[in-house]
């Protein structure tokens, strides 16, 4: 079975990739979302996303 990324997993990621873009400002969802995506994307990790809390309070569950 995958284990789905940590969100202190991703915030990691997410963090390191915004740093290497420069720090837009305004794009951290964004970059939130790639992190989730790279990391799912690895092996033993599964895509999870439905069960990670994004920012702003959304969840990836988009049905209803």
């Amino acid at each position: 079975m995958d284990t789905p990324p940590t969100e202190e997993q991703i915030r990691a990621l997410a963090y390191r990739l915004w740093e290497e873009a420069g720090g837009p400002e305004g794009r951290s969802g964004d970059f939130w979302v790639m992190a989730q995506r790279q990391l799912a994307s690895e092996p033993g990790m599964g895509d999870g996303l439905s069960d990670i809390a994004r920012p702003g309070g959304e969840s990836g569950d988009r049905s209803g």
